[in-house]
């Protein structure tokens, strides 16, 4: 438990130490020329020396029984990868070595100080106030959540498609079949790239100028700027956002509460009737007695110039956003409705055909039957689709969305020169985006496998 506890403290110190020079650069400088040759390039990098030791010391937690098992002693079982890890850290201080010779070379100095230097340009979409006056660290902000939004809407918007399809593909009804293994071959068998420029350049540019825009239900307008809904002036909005926590929670309690009572006495409760029901009432509830309220703010065409018009009031979802989500969404799916249709193969007949002669009918023979057992093929292949999706998300650039790759490794990085710094960062960001993704996964692996006695 020592080992464990001392593990969790260099964790944490290498992320403050990481968090610190990102943002307020390192904690000691020295004047002197030694120290800049040959003790700062190294001291730049000690946030991951601090999650080596960290993980030295989770691996000796974690591998005592495992040394007993092997029969042998840790001289041997950790002999050969002193080694290789001595040969990697030799030729990775090499790099930096010869980097920062370089850079001296130059005139070029490494560091982190620019993150607080103003970044003196606009950003066309963002969640979050920024302007020109706003420092690099802003554009980062602004980048990181940009992509965000792109990775968790795809993968929200591939996940529903991709079970649907899947689904599809194994219909008795032959139209229905077909027509998902048509979408799977028409989406799947054309590069990524190219459905990106379809939906942006052939199918959103080619909408009418916004003053020739006709609506949608009278309310929506969609233009070659985007598309304008109407948005949503709250008053108390945290209060509400309280309700939905709360709904949620009582959701997943009864959820389990459901499944208990179905394993112990046979007995299932109308789950999803009731989440509906708790998802309505509660937010609905504090617009009575909460003090919530809301106003409908619809977009107004408003003329700038002669031959200029725009949309003001409302939300405003940019082409860019919506043609990156459509072509990761569509391809990505096709993916996951074969990780689908493997997994529900992967059950046998004869489990379906059980099912069905005790009474239940197809909705629950897949729901109850069918799907806890598939999940279990699923996640895993399905993991790496999300994976995949949230990379390809840096594909935004090519058609100017401003995620992180654009703002922070292409502008940001024109403007400072910092090409190691900024690099480093956004390759550290995109790595650490996608083991958070990996880990949930895993967990909800484990979370819903089925344990045998």
């Amino acid at each position: 438990m020592k080992l464990k506890l001392l593990s969790y403290f260099f964790f944490l110190l290498g992320a403050v130490d990481l968090f610190y020079k990102l943002f307020f650069g390192a904690i000691f400088e020295s004047d002197s020329d030694f120290y800049y040759a040959y003790i700062r390039p190294f001291v730049t990098f000690t946030p991951f020396v601090f999650f080596a030791i960290g993980g030295i010391f989770l691996k000796e937690f974690r591998v005592r029984n495992t040394v007993e098992i092997y029969g042998t002693s840790k001289y041997k079982y950790y002999t050969p990868q002193f080694i290789v890890f001595t040969f990697t850290l030799l030729i990775f201080a090499y790099f930096i070595f010869n980097a920062q010779t370089n850079m001296d070379t130059r005139g070029i100095e490494f560091g982190f100080h620019f993150l607080r230097q103003e970044s003196s340009f606009d950003v066309n979409f963002s969640l979050i106030e920024y302007d020109g006056s706003h420092s690099y660290a802003r554009v980062y902000l602004v980048g990181l959540i940009n992509t965000l939004l792109v990775a968790v809407t795809g993968i929200i918007f591939c996940t529903v498609i991709g079970v649907i399809v899947g689904v599809a593909r194994l219909s008795p009804n032959y139209l229905i079949r077909k027509t998902a293994a048509g979408y799977i071959e028409f989406f799947r068998n054309i590069p990524l790239i190219v459905q990106i420029f379809f939906w942006y350049f052939a199918a959103l540019r080619t909408m009418p100028l916004p003053e020739k825009t006709e609506p949608l239900f009278g309310v929506i307008f969609l233009s070659l700027k985007g598309l304008y809904v109407p948005g949503l002036i709250w008053e108390n909005l945290n209060i509400f956002i309280y309700s939905i926590i709360v709904a949620i929670v009582a959701i997943i309690l009864i959820k389990n509460y459901s499944n208990k009572l179905r394993d112990n006495e046979g007995k299932q409760l109308p789950v999803l009737y009731i989440s509906i029901a708790l998802i309505l009432i509660l937010p609905a509830i504090t617009f009575l007695i909460g003090g919530v309220s809301a106003e409908v703010e619809i977009p107004v065409l408003k003329q700038l110039a002669k031959t200029s018009f725009i949309f003001e009031g409302g939300a405003r979802i940019p082409p860019e956003f919506m043609a990156l989500v459509l072509a990761l969404s569509l391809y990505t799916a096709t993916f996951v409705a074969e990780c689908v249709r493997a997994g529900i193969e992967g059950i046998s007949k004869g489990q379906k055909e059980a099912a069905a002669s005790i009474g239940l009918n197809r909705k629950q023979v897949l729901n109850l039957i069918i799907m806890p057992q598939a999940l279990r093929i699923i996640i895993p292949p399905t993991t790496n689709q999300y994976l995949n999706l949230t990379k390809n998300s840096s594909l935004a650039a090519l058609i100017a969305y401003p995620d992180l790759v654009l703002v922070f490794a292409g502008t940001a990085l024109m403007q400072t020169g910092r090409a190691i710094e900024i690099i480093m960062i956004v390759m550290f960001t995109y790595l650490t985006i996608s083991l958070v993704i990996s880990l949930f996964m895993n967990w909800y692996n484990k979370r819903i496998a089925i344990k045998e006695k």
